[in-house]
């Protein structure tokens, strides 16, 4: 799938990169895979700040899913853009959460705006915020030290199913799981793109398993103590 809209001229000029960073937490908030569009939205703001159109970003899952070496997804970025305008987007409104809807639906990650670019953020009532839906300031502090979100229609989204990437591929890459993400030349990286292309053929665009914590959909988490808190809530299961 050939790279889209902003940033198309940029690549022109560079070679992309692939970032690789350790998935800690694994909700189908950050990335959020859903209605045809990946996005990283909040958390990852190192990664946000300055991955451009064309780089791609992988998600390793580590030892707290008990998933190490495994791919949770890949994503070549097809778009960025500011919380302003994904807000005001009228494609990525389903990506605004609801939550007293499904468990998807709980989780969208387009959840901050604001008045005016003087005025501070407003954040929805998400999985971000407090578990009576007031704004959670530690959040809002980390998630937005940069104003801009990756995108992507050229994803793929395995979760649970996530396969064990080859030892031979990290090995050669110097990769192993480690706090932080890591910044690799796309020559650096060819094996492993090589290996997510042809074991993906047909799958692009496609969530093959739900995330390894969307039962707990209607947990919150916080930055500011690195806890999750978890809530007992009936909800729609869609």
């Amino acid at each position: 799938m050939p790279v889209q809209r902003r940033g198309a001229k940029t690549m022109a000029a560079r070679k992309s990169r692939v970032y690789i960073y350790v998935v800690d937490r694994d909700f189908g908030f950050a990335p959020n895979p859903y209605h045809g569009v990946c996005t990283l939205a909040c958390c990852k703001y190192r990664i946000r700040s300055t991955a451009q159109v064309g780089d791609w970003v992988f998600g390793v899952g580590g030892s707290s899913l008990k998933a190490t070496g495994r791919c949770i997804f890949g994503m070549q970025v097809t778009d960025t853009m500011s919380f302003e305008e994904y807000w005001s987007n009228p494609r990525y409104l389903a990506k605004r959460p609801v939550r007293n809807g499904s468990r998807a639906m709980m989780l969208g990650d387009n959840i901050y705006h604001r008045p005016g670019p003087e005025e501070p953020w407003e954040q929805e009532n998400s999985h971000h915020s407090h578990p009576d839906g007031t704004p959670n300031p530690s959040n809002i502090e980390t998630d937005t030290r940069t104003n801009k979100i990756l995108a992507s229609t050229h994803f793929v989204y395995f979760g649970t199913a996530a396969p064990e990437v080859p030892d031979h591929i990290f090995d050669a890459m110097g990769y192993s799981n480690a706090i932080n993400h890591r910044v690799f030349s796309r020559d650096e990286a060819c094996d492993l793109l090589t290996w997510f292309n042809e074991g993906t053929k047909g799958d692009i665009g496609a969530v093959l398993s739900d995330p390894f914590q969307f039962r707990d959909s209607t947990a919150r988490y916080s930055a500011g103590s690195n806890k999750i808190i978890k809530e007992i809530v009936e909800l729609m299961d869609l």
